[in-house]
């Protein structure tokens, strides 16, 4: 998808400092289990990186949604300006998630199922 020279570089931007973030240890991304997806919350948005292969040259998405909204990014490796972005973020991600334990997102908690009965 294009996107005018400013948007292109606000998203380049957000990616580097997710990328900083993760580097350093403030971002803690998930290995979703049963997928090669990775995902991350941070600041009420929900950032899914996928799919996630140790080949370095497979097309990578990172897909970006508010909590509160259905609004959403979707930037793919193959984008001619922010393609190189994604496959770096994805890098890091690998190598800061190696070795964690694949975590099921959609299990049924006692902390869910707390959260829906107060409802």
């Amino acid at each position: 998808m294009e996107h005018d020279a400013a948007t292109t570089e606000r998203l380049r931007n957000i990616i580097s400092r997710l990328e900083s973030s993760t580097r350093n240890g403030e971002v803690r991304w998930e290995k979703q289990a049963g997928s090669a997806h990775r995902y991350a919350q941070v600041k009420n948005n929900l950032f899914i990186l996928g799919p996630a292969t140790t080949d370095t040259d497979v097309p990578r998405y990172l897909f970006i949604t508010p909590f509160d909204s259905p609004d959403h990014v979707e930037i793919n490796s193959d984008d001619p300006e922010l393609g190189s972005a994604v496959m770096a973020l994805s890098r890091e991600v690998e190598k800061s998630s190696e070795g964690k334990p694949a975590v099921d997102p959609f299990a049924v908690t006692e902390q869910l199922l707390e959260r829906l009965e107060s409802m």
